[in-house]
Order: C-alpha cells, then structure tokens, then sequence
C-alpha cells in the first residue's frame, strides 16, 4: 500500500501558488510537493490561493493582506472539505502562514510545514509584523521539514515544545532517472534572469568565461525582466553564447541531454533545483562552494566564492579539457540522485514523520 493512501491533505504556499503564472524555484517546489504526496497516494487539495507576500517591508500592505487572510482563514474553517492534514510550504518573514494554523486548530487536523525559516534578526524593522506571524505559525506546527543544513540550526535552536525538526532533502518528481546526457554539447546555463541573487550569478559566469580557453560554447535557458543585462554582459563573446529562452519541462531535459556540463555559481540560492536535473541527466557541475549549494551537490571540492572568477574558470576549464572525467562525475552525480533526491526517498521520509502525526489526532 502507498504511505499516504486514503489520506486528506490541505496544502497551501503563502508565498507563490503552484499555479501562479511566474515561473520560479517556488512554484516548481510547490508543485513538486503535491505531485508527491498524490503520488503516495494522498488526496491533496490546494485550499487556498491567497499570496502573502511583501516584497519591501510595507506596513499597509502587511495589514490589508492580513485581513485578507483573516476572511479567507473564516472562509476556510466554515467551508474547506475534510483533511487528516494541513501542510504549508514556505513559512518565512516576507510571506508567513497567516492561515494555516488556525484553520488546522479549529478543524482538530495536525499542521506541519515544509521549508519555515526563523529569522529573529527581522522581529524589528519593517517586517517585524510579519517575521512574528511566521514564528508563531513556526511554533503551532507539530513539524517542520528542512531541505538543507543550514536551514537545521535556527529550527531547533528555536523549537517549540515536543514539535519535530525532520530533514526532508530536495527532490525530483520522478520515479527513476532520466537518460544521461551524450556530454558532448556546449556548457549550459538555467536561470531566471532578475535583479539581484539571479543577475549576480550571470556576472559571475561572463567573468569566468572571460578565463576560458577559446574553444568553448555555452546555451544559455532562460527569460526575465532583467535579459537586456544579461545580455549585455555575454555580448563580448559573439556566438559563443546563446541565448534559449524560457523553455518547457521537455526542452530543458532536451538541453540538459546535449550539454557538456552544467555552470551555475549559485549565488544565494536556498539550493537550486537546476543542480536536481543537470545531475539527474549526469551532468558534472561547475558551481560554487556555497551554503544549501553544497546540500544538493554530489561531494567534491568546489572552489570558494572569495577565490573568485578565476578559481571558477580553472574548475570549469579542467572538467571541459577531459571527457573522461566529465564521464565518471556524471554516472557518480547520477547514482547521487538516485539515491538521495527522487520521490520515493523523499515520501518515505515525509510519511514517516506526518503519519504518526495522524493518528494522535485520531
């Protein structure tokens, strides 16, 4: 039998639902969660689409959306079909569970949630508001999933009570691995193209390309409001770069299957599921040596971000220069993911901590 079958779960992301027309990380994760737990066999609802969001700290919008989510919370409670489990995705400063705990309280349905940060530094300031909401939904889980380490600490620094703190890694909604790659195309880079953590990594891949040899391409995947920039910043090097666009689920695993490698430093990423696929089509990584990067990578010695640029290029340069070991990180990087990061380890790990949930509920 499945380990969720016949369970009820409401699910619910305040910061981006999984089908906002943005696509992002967010939304993929999202999606990703309630393809696994249906495939385990629960019966999952998106209860709500109601986003929680301030961007900027801003005071008005923090009280319109609360009240907001106080009608929609009534809403609920009075109307929502019947669930054995509520789960979030995403609980943190900028966009806290305003809802979930009280209808799971008032409905007598245990409430856990997947990725919640605690961020004591944002309980003053202009997001002090909502960085106490997002605690306080923190501490009425019975408990909370973790994808990286360095999520772990502050979780159960500030633990609440009996409340459980569980890693759950990152994961890949597949079954089995798709086909390796022929590693035999151009390097490849995925990335959404925005201001700030996302353009940081693009300045960093064209002062890495500029320490290459010559004799390289690269295929770029990707759209957004910041393109011109990025463009801008590969233009030096003609037609060794090209550009892709936003492409779909089955052109990016087409990508991922003709490229040679996979650049991405990282900057900031909570962990990137670029670095899941590129290493599921065995794909060797160029990135960074960065905190949640490292969570998700198969273990090497990647170089240090103070190293810069250069230390990147000579990484990158060393892995384009041989085929053969291009070819064994792959089948490692692939036996990797296997093991760690596809959907039946994950709803193993996932069941086994909400289950007993239930049936004290019961």
């Amino acid at each position: 039998m499945l380990p969720g079958a016949g369970k009820r779960v409401a699910f619910y992301a305040p910061m981006k639902p999984p089908h906002h027309p943005v696509p992002s990380g967010d939304r993929e994760i999202a999606r990703n969660l309630m393809a696994l737990l249906s495939a385990s066999g629960a019966d999952v609802q998106l209860v709500s689409d109601l986003r929680i969001y301030d961007k900027h700290g801003d005071a008005a919008l923090q009280a319109i959306q609360r009240n907001a989510a106080r009608d929609e919370a009534a809403q609920l409670i009075r109307d929502m079909p019947a669930a054995d489990l509520w789960v979030t995705y995403h609980n943190y400063y900028k966009a806290p569970d305003l809802i979930g705990p009280a209808v799971a309280r008032a409905r007598g349905i245990p409430y856990v949630q997947i990725e919640s940060t605690r961020a004591k530094k944002r309980l003053t300031g202009p997001w002090a508001g909502f960085a106490e909401a997002a605690h306080a939904a923190a501490d009425a889980a019975a408990a909370i999933f973790y994808f990286t380490g360095q999520d772990r600490f502050a979780l159960e620094r500030d633990r609440c009570g009996s409340q459980t703190v569980a890693p759950l890694p990152p994961f890949l909604p597949l079954e089995e691995l798709p086909a390796a790659s022929s590693l035999a195309g151009p390097m490849l880079t995925a990335g959404m193209m925005r201001a700030g953590d996302k353009l940081a990594s693009y300045r960093i891949i064209a002062e890495t390309l500029a320490y290459l040899p010559e004799d390289w391409r690269l295929d770029i995947a990707g759209d957004g409001p910041a393109r011109s920039e990025v463009e801008a910043l590969m233009a030096p090097f003609g037609s060794r770069v090209r550009f892709l666009g936003q492409l779909s689920r089955e052109e990016l695993s087409a990508a991922y299957s003709n490229s040679s490698l996979f650049l991405w430093p990282g900057v900031n990423e909570a962990f990137g599921m670029v670095y899941l696929e590129a290493q599921a089509h065995g794909l060797p990584i160029a990135a960074q040596d960065r905190p949640g990067v490292r969570d998700v990578l198969l273990a090497r010695s990647y170089p240090e971000p103070e190293d810069g640029a250069e230390a990147l290029a000579a990484f990158t340069a060393a892995l384009l220069a041989n085929p053969a070991l291009r070819s064994r990180i792959g089948r490692e990087g692939r036996d990797y993911i296997a093991r760690n990061h596809l959907a039946p380890a994950a709803a193993r790990r996932f069941w086994d901590v909400a289950a007993p949930l239930m049936e004290t509920q019961t």
